[in-house]
């Protein structure tokens, strides 16, 4: 048991040495050896769980699709805008999560092992899905085009936020976005209700933190409630 917590808390720091280096570097840039040097780890430690740069970025894609820290809220909309301000807050802070963007990004690395889009559209239309079948949708809305559409757009916001250099700019453009979009999807009742402040993805986060510690497990399901 403790040998198999050893190699899970290995491969972890592994990945997030990793996903700093492809963040700074790019795909094609980084090497094996700055991962090693981050990660203060052995070649071969590293080799038994990645057998290759390529194995190493597509494991930080596999990071990448993560709803941690958003709790369930009574509108399926506002766990919407939720995910994405959740995002917005912990991806200038995580190298792992930011990596995930820049490797998608990056034409060469999505010849090689694809992008984390297709899963990231498909959960939020799922969520979309949810919101419609809750009467939180107009009539006219598709959830897979909606989706589409707004994964590219948060992308491309955190691109172009990215490069300012501002501290806080990401969770300020992700609500403006949200505010753009709302409108033209939510019924009005439920837009009145919805929380789009660029905070939020912060007060979510936290909220999630402190339960996972008053439960003493950083990997156990959130308790359902509101922020």
């Amino acid at each position: 048991m403790v040998r198999q917590v050893r190699a899970v808390r290995t491969r972890r720091i592994i990945l997030e040495a990793a996903g700093a280096v492809f963040d700074e570097f790019g795909y094609e840039s980084a090497t094996i050896a700055e991962i090693l040097a981050r990660a203060g780890v052995t070649k071969g430690a590293l080799y038994f769980h990645f057998g290759s740069k390529e194995e190493l970025a597509r494991g930080v894609l596999s990071e990448a699709l993560t709803v941690e820290g958003v709790l369930p809220q009574p509108l399926r909309l506002q766990e919407w805008v939720d995910v994405g301000l959740v995002l917005a807050y912990r991806v200038p802070r995580e190298p792992l999560l930011s990596a995930s963007i820049r490797l998608s990004a990056d034409r060469r690395a999505r010849e090689l092992f694809g992008t984390s889009w297709p899963g990231w559209i498909d959960f939020v239309a799922g969520q979309l899905a949810g919101a419609r079948d809750g009467g939180e949708l107009l009539p006219c809305v598709d959830p897979q085009i909606t989706a589409t559409l707004f994964v590219s757009a948060w992308t491309g916001v955190e691109i172009v936020s990215s490069g300012l250099g501002e501290g806080g700019v990401l969770e300020r453009r992700v609500a403006m976005l949200y505010e753009a979009f709302l409108p033209g999807i939510a019924v009005p009742g439920v837009l009145r209700q919805l929380d789009t402040a660029p905070d939020r993805g912060a007060r979510v986060w936290r909220a999630h933190c402190e339960q996972q510690s008053e439960e003493g497990s950083g990997a156990v399901p959130v308790a359902f409630y509101r922020v």
